[in-house]
Parts: C-alpha cells; sequence; structure tokens
C-alpha cells in the first residue's frame, strides 16, 4: 500500500550529484529548508511517459508554478547521476532541478520504492508528485496502485490547480523557421518582448520544406502556430498579437 505522508518532513538523506567534472552531495535540508518545492517522481529518466509528458510540462509550467509561490521544481528518479543529467540535457528542462535518488534511500523513506523486475528495472520510484514546505510534505499526487505505470494525478497541471485553479497556463506555442532568416528573427522577437514561449522547428534540422507546407499551406517562414490555430508569417503574428 502507498502510504499518503502529507504532515510529515520528507526523509534526511544526502543526494551524490555531479556538477561538471566534481561530484557535490546535496542534503535533503538544502532542498527543503525555508523553500516551497515541488517534486515530481517517476521511474526512470529516458523512459517514454516520463520524456513525453511528465517532465516537459512541469518545464511548460514553471514559471506559472513559480508565480504562485513555487521556489523549486525537483525531479527526482531511482537514476545515477550521469543519467540524469544527460536526460536533462537531452530534454533542455531549463527550469528543471533534476535530482539522482540513485540508492533509492529517499524513495524508500518516502514508502514509493517499488519493484520493477518485470521490466528489467529492479527497484524504482512510483510515479508521485509533492508540494513540500520547510521541509514538511505538504500535498501529495500518488498514482493509482494499479498495474502498470498509471499517469492520472502526479502531472503538473494538478499540482497548478492544486496551487491556484484560476492560475492563467501559457499558450502552446510552434514557430517554424530556417538559419538567417530577418523576418523569422522579428517574430522569435515579438513573442520575445510579449514574454511567450515557444518551440522552434528550424528547416533542414527538425523538419522540411514538405512538412511546412504540408502543417501551413505555405511555403515561406516563419510560420507561427499558437494553441493549434496557424497565425501565419511575422506580419500576421504582429498583427496578432496587436
Amino acid at each position: 500500500m502507498l502510504e499518503n505522508k502529507e504532515g510529515q518532513r520528507v526523509p534526511q538523506v544526502v543526494f551524490h550529484t555531479r556538477k561538471g567534472d566534481s561530484w557535490v552531495d546535496i542534503s535533503s535540508d538544502e532542498l527543503f529548508a525555508n523553500k516551497n518545492v515541488v517534486v515530481f517522481a517517476l521511474p526512470g529518466a529516458f523512459t517514454p511517459t516520463c520524456s513525453s509528458t511528465h517532465l516537459p510540462r512541469y518545464n511548460e509550467l514553471a514559471d506559472v508554478l513559480k508565480q504562485n509561490g513555487v521556489d523549486d521544481i525537483v525531479c527526482l528518479s531511482v537514476n545515477d547521476t550521469f543519467v540524469m543529467n544527460a536526460w536533462l540535457a537531452d530534454q533542455e528542462a531549463e527550469h528543471i532541478t533534476v535530482i539522482p535518488d540513485g540508492s533509492g534511500e529517499f524513495t524508500d523513506g518516502m514508502g514509493m520504492l517499488v519493484d520493477k523486475a518485470d521490466l528489467g528495472f529492479g527497484k524504482r520510484s512510483w510515479r508521485y508528485s509533492m508540494l513540500v514546505k520547510d521541509g514538511v510534505i505538504d500535498k501529495m499526487f500518488i498514482e493509482p496502485d494499479v498495474p502498470g505505470d498509471p499517469f492520472e494525478v502526479s502531472d503538473a497541471d494538478t499540482m497548478l490547480n492544486y496551487l491556484n485553479p484560476e492560475a492563467a497556463k501559457p499558450s502552446a506555442i510552434s514557430i517554424i523557421t530556417k538559419p538567417g532568416c530577418p523576418f523569422c528573427a522579428k517574430a522569435k522577437q515579438l513573442l520575445h518582448d510579449k514574454g511567450m514561449r515557444f518551440e522552434e522547428i528550424v528547416l533542414g534540422s527538425d523538419a522540411t520544406s514538405v512538412s511546412l507546407k504540408a502543417l501551413s499551406g505555405r511555403s515561406t517562414v516563419p510560420q507561427v502556430f499558437i494553441d493549434g490555430r496557424h497565425i501565419g508569417g511575422s506580419d500576421d503574428l504582429e498583427q496578432h498579437l496587436a
């Protein structure tokens, strides 16, 4: 049975992390003391749900979470620090602090260490999230104890709704560009000036002119999409934002 530990202090452990070429030990107190910290724990770096949804959405909502009283967002997994650092770099999740619980000591203390030997993983963390205030667990969202890898309640949107149900979430924005394009630079600057984060899809690297035509019906760049709606080029974007 996965125990809800709301009202209790987090386990006191020391995490062995790697920063550049040096080992850096981080204690539970350093992570949690005098701060409001959101933690989301998951079975493993580079695994499908963790990479496609769980971590990216926390990174997307990081600014809004911090506007609603969160000081740090921590992703924790029973992986070593080299794997966690490589995953963070691969995900380009600049707003997330990854913490390796390589021995599973913290996860075991949380009562969330489970056996995933059937997948060849060994002991790993159950998927959950929590809000920790000055080292005390204020709220936990624990995935249901059912077979498989459920992902229903530990997501970033659920946590944000707990913090502030009225919080405005950022738009999902993609912009298709190509290197050296002045109109692309203009469009990106317009978005930066409005504080609007976006995903950039670069022709030749991430997509081809075929994809550009298929998605937008146009052959010129940039092409901007906001919340599933095709806005158009830089002039169209400027009019939209005005």
